[in-house]
């Protein structure tokens, strides 16, 4: 498996996997798949997106997003990692996490951070935390079972 930044081209794979953790109630709240016209909006010049492959074929993704529009926030982004069914616990979400990692390392904003997700609000099952050095924390969680 490799990392590299996301083309429009893969936006219809990004899709796709972004859909699976909508199916299958494991990565967001979200109910409305997502289509290859929503995901090329993400490719706005100002968020990384990255794509992890294996032979060829799209393992996972990460994609950033503002975290809030007010001036204070700027350059802080939520990191969102996604992994398709046959790739799950094979380490393509932690490779598509430390790649972002990697970029965020690399200067892609000018206040690079993660933001902090507050984890009396995240779904308890499957919570953990995964802790980079000075880069701060992001939460994993599945989303299933009631909001604490």
């Amino acid at each position: 498996m490799h990392a590299r930044h996301a083309r429009p081209e893969d936006a219809a794979d990004m899709a796709r996997i972004y859909s699976q953790g909508i199916a299958d109630r494991t990565a967001t709240f979200e109910t409305r798949p997502r289509t290859e016209s929503d995901i090329r909006a993400w490719f706005d010049g100002a968020h990384p997106l990255l794509v992890v492959e294996q032979e060829g074929a799209a393992a996972a993704f990460a994609a950033t997003f503002a975290y809030r529009p007010r001036t204070c926030y700027a350059g802080i982004a939520e990191v969102s990692v996604y992994v398709d069914r046959m790739f799950r616990r094979h380490g393509a979400g932690r490779m598509a996490l430390e790649a972002f990692i990697a970029a965020a390392a690399a200067g892609w904003s000018p206040r690079s951070a993660f933001a902090r997700w507050d984890l009396r609000k995240t779904r308890p099952t499957g919570r953990r935390v995964a802790r980079r050095g000075d880069r701060g924390e992001v939460a994993v969680g599945q989303a299933s079972g009631p909001v604490l």
